[in-house]
């Protein structure tokens, strides 16, 4: 497992709780309620294609509130790599509560795995030298869950609400200057981070100025980039650069070679496949 990989336990156990909510509705699983109550199963998590792993704590969790006595155990943690076949995690217990939860561990599987498979494709792609960072355009009620998931494909969180530190876009430099709104925000949050966005090079100048910490190129060339970070590195070494606006798997490797810091991506949380996974149950035991 990646150190960083699991999402926070509270975030876990508020989504796994809602979602089995909304699958259980007012009378339960009245399928499964037809199964022998004393009868009992094993199934394989098992891996329909290529990808990295990221969910289990959300899969192990939608169990331990549905039934205690199903046992989950997990060959491969997040972060691990498999191909089609591959073994994941086995679920054993009673029949009915292993049925039950099936879908909804299954939905946090495959869609966090795919949030880290993504994820890892950019990272590959984008090379040793620049980290892919994510954004908040995350479902709603999700965010710490696909955050963590971007971390198990080895992509690297930008904010996780508004709260973690200051980034000017160019909707708030509709009411105010870049000067002044990195001078009152170093004024008002001391310590914090203050991020300026840029879509032409004279943002930059500005920026550096006013002696932000950083700055995101938004929507601009691989060449206009790397002729921002010359800009950078000569007068503000200690600033980072970020790239962001319609970055994709292609393009990825021209702006990392622009010498671009971080490269942020809102694909890889709004836009990532499912990862294909699935439970093959393998033994049945009791019931009449």
């Amino acid at each position: 497992m990646k150190p960083d990989a699991d999402p926070p336990l509270h975030a876990v156990r508020d989504a796994v709780a809602r979602a089995l909510a909304e699958d259980l509705g007012p009378l339960g699983d009245v399928t499964s309620s037809l199964i022998p109550a004393d009868r009992t199963v094993a199934g394989d998590v098992v891996a329909r294609a290529t990808g990295v792993i990221a969910g289990t704590r959300c899969a192990t969790e939608v169990y331990a509130q549905l039934d205690d006595r199903v046992d989950v155990t997990w060959l491969a943690a997040d972060g691990s790599h498999v191909g089609p076949g591959a073994k994941v995690g086995r679920v054993e217990g009673p029949m009915r509560s292993v049925l039950t939860g099936e879908r909804t561990a299954l939905n946090f599987l495959c869609h966090l795995s795919g949030v880290a498979t993504l994820t890892a494709r950019f990272v590959e792609a984008a090379g040793s030298h620049t980290r892919i960072w994510d954004t908040r355009k995350t479902l709603p009620g999700l965010r710490a869950l696909e955050k963590a998931a971007v971390r198990a494909g080895g992509g690297v969180n930008h904010r996780g609400s508004l709260s973690d530190f200051v980034l000017v876009k160019d909707n708030h430099l509709g009411g105010m200057s870049i000067g002044s709104a990195v001078e009152t925000a170093h004024a008002r949050w001391p310590g914090r981070t203050v991020e300026v966005e840029c879509d032409r090079v004279e943002q930059v100048h500005e920026a550096i100025d006013a002696r932000a910490e950083m700055v995101l190129l938004d929507n601009m060339t691989p060449d206009e980039v790397a002729k921002c970070v010359a800009l950078v590195r000569e007068r503000d070494a200690r600033m980072l650069v970020e790239v962001s606006g319609g970055v994709t798997l292609e393009t990825v490797p021209a702006y990392a070679a622009a010498g671009a810091d971080l490269i942020s991506t809102s694909v890889i949380t709004q836009s990532a496949p499912v990862l294909d996974l699935g439970l093959d149950l393998v033994t049945t035991e009791g019931g009449r």
